[in-house]
C-alpha cells in the first residue's frame, strides 16, 4: 500500500497530516507560551514603561523621564533596602552546600532514612507564612525558644526581630530553613541520576571521600547545582512574605528590601506611588538578571572547556 493510499484512508492528503504532526508540538506548547507571554513578560515590559511616568493608580500618568531612577539614588530608605537584599544574596546561597550535604547523607542506605527525609522535606511543604510565625515565635524575647536556650547557658536574652542590627540575619535564618529543603531535593534527584560506572572507575584509580564527591559526583551535578542557583538567587531577591509577616519592615525600616519597599511605595498607605515603586522593580529585576546570565554565562564556559 502506497503512501497515498494510507493518506487517502485517513481522509486527508499525506502534506496535510505531515504539516499536522509537525505542528502538534508547537499547538501543544501554545497555551503555555501564551500564558507566560501575558502573565511575565508583558508585566515586565509595563513595568519598565511605568517606571518612566508618575502615576497614583487612579489619574491620569504624567511622563517624568528618569527622575524616578535620579530620585533613587538619594533615596536612604532604598539604599537600605539595596544593601539588605545583597545580605540576603549572600547569605541565602548557604542553602547549596547544605542542600547537598543533607542529600548526601540522605542518599545512604541507614536505619530509618525514611524518617530522616520525612523530617527535611517538612520546612519545603509548609508555608512561608507559617515559618514566618513559627520563628517569630522562636525569637520572641520573652517566651521565645532562642532565649530560653540562651538562659539555660547563661546568656542574657536577645531581642532578634526588634534590633536593627541583628533583624535582616534573623529573617534570613527563617528563611534558609525551607530554601535548604528545597536544594536537598534537588540534589536528591541530582544524585539518582549519577553515572554509577563513572564512580566505580573512580574508586578503581583509588579516589575517595572529598576527591570522589569533588572530581567526580559533584561536576554530574551541575543541572541541579545550576537550578538551585536561580532558585536561591530569585527566592533571595523576593522575599517579602517572610519579612511582611515577621517584622512588616520595621524596626525603623531596617529589615526592607526591594520587593518590600516596592510594596510600600506603590501599594501600601503610604505610597500609591507606581512609576517609583515600578522604577524600584525594574533594578531588582536588573540584578537578578545579572547574577542569572553570569552563571548561565560560566556554565557555557565550562561545558566550551570540557569539550
Amino acid at each position: 500500500m502506497t503512501d497515498a493510499t494510507i493518506s487517502h484512508s485517513h481522509g486527508a492528503p499525506g502534506w496535510i497530516r505531515r504539516n499536522r504532526q509537525a505542528l502538534a508540538p508547537a499547538m501543544f506548547l501554545l497555551p503555555g507560551v501564551l500564558f507566560f507571554a501575558f502573565y511575565v513578560i508583558f508585566p515586565i515590559l509595563q513595568s519598565f514603561n511605568l517606571s518612566f511616568y508618575a502615576w497614583d493608580g487612579l489619574g491620569e500618568p504624567t511622563y517624568v523621564g528618569v527622575e524616578n531612577y535620579v530620585e533613587l539614588l538619594d533615596d536612604r530608605a532604598f539604599e537600605v533596602s539595596l544593601w539588605n537584599n545583597f545580605k540576603w544574596l549572600a547569605l541565602y546561597l548557604l542553602a547549596i552546600p547544605a542542600g547537598l550535604g543533607i542529600a548526601l547523607f540522605l542518599n545512604q542506605n541507614v536505619v530509618g532514612i525514611r524518617l530522616y527525609k520525612s523530617l527535611f522535606f517538612f520546612p519545603f511543604v509548609i508555608s512561608q507564612v507559617v515559618v514566618g510565625l513559627v520563628f517569630t515565635w522562636f525569637y520572641d524575647p520573652t517566651f521565645g525558644l532562642l532565649n530560653q536556650m540562651l538562659g539555660f547557658f547563661g546568656f542574657d536574652p536577645v531581642n532578634v526581630l526588634g534590633d536593627p542590627k541583628l533583624v535582616t540575619y534573623g529573617i534570613i535564618a527563617a528563611g534558609l530553613w525551607p530554601q535548604t529543603a528545597y536544594c536537598m531535593i534537588l540534589y536528591l534527584t541530582g544524585l539518582n541520576a549519577v553515572d554509577p560506572e563513572q564512580v566505580e572507575a573512580a574508586r578503581l584509580d583509588g579516589a575517595k571521600g572529598w576527591r570522589m564527591l569533588w572530581h567526580v559526583i559533584v561536576p554530574q551535578l551541575r543541572p541541579a547545582t545550576f537550578i538551585a542557583f536561580v532558585v536561591t538567587i530569585i527566592g533571595a531577591l523576593r522575599s517579602f512574605d517572610l519579612i511582611s509577616i515577621m517584622t512588616n519592615g520595621g524596626p525603623f525600616g531596617q529589615s526592607r528590601v526591594l520587593s518590600f519597599y516596592m510594596f510600600e511605595k506603590a501599594l501600601s498607605e503610604y505610597g500609591f506611588r507606581m512609576g517609583y515603586g515600578a522604577a524600584i522593580a525594574v533594578v531588582l529585576f536588573l540584578i537578578m538578571l545579572c547574577f542569572i546570565a553570569y552563571f548561565l554565562w560560566s556554565m557555557y564556559q565550562e561545558e566550551k572547556g570540557a569539550r
